[in-house]
């Protein structure tokens, strides 16, 4: 039996040709996808602004971001509304596209383990590959991607 002090609860993300494991406090609120208003002059993995709760959030397309692959939105996607941990007043959130609904999982830490491809390089914005219970997943750093974030809709502003 697993220690509980041990355990983490985390949320397994699936985006396109990738899925992203988070701690389960960052994620506010999952929403059905809609197309989002366009930020002219904003990078392709920059999908748009969408309206929650008041606040008009950038949708990022994760995958494109990190340059994993192609990525927007359709039938089936989601967008998973984060809390920004970077403490910036101009970005307390900002949405994520996924294909499908988040998963909680619970993560004993040891059930996860370093994933080690070699010489391969991590992807852009991504502090880690990971084996959880030996199914690859990808950490993304979230101080980078709401830097990358806001460096983008200045550039755009």
């Amino acid at each position: 039996m697993s220690d509980q002090r041990q355990d983490i609860r985390g949320v397994l993300i699936q985006v396109r040709n990738a899925r992203l494991l988070l701690p389960n406090a960052t994620i506010s609120e999952v929403l059905s996808y809609a197309d989002p208003e366009p930020v002219p002059g904003a990078p392709e993995w920059l999908l748009g602004r969408i309206r929650w709760q008041g606040w008009q959030l950038p949708l990022v397309a994760f995958s494109r971001l990190a340059g994993i692959a192609p990525e927007q939105g359709g039938l089936g996607s989601k967008v998973a509304v984060l809390k920004a941990l970077d403490g910036n007043p101009r970005l307390p959130y900002y949405a994520l596209l996924t294909q499908g609904f988040p998963r909680l999982v619970t993560v004993p830490r040891d059930a996860l383990e370093i994933d080690d491809p070699g010489d391969a390089e991590l992807p852009a914005d991504v502090l880690a590959r990971v084996l959880l219970n030996g199914d690859p997943a990808l950490i993304p750093d979230l101080d980078a991607v709401a830097a990358s974030i806001d460096e983008a809709l200045r550039q755009a502003a």
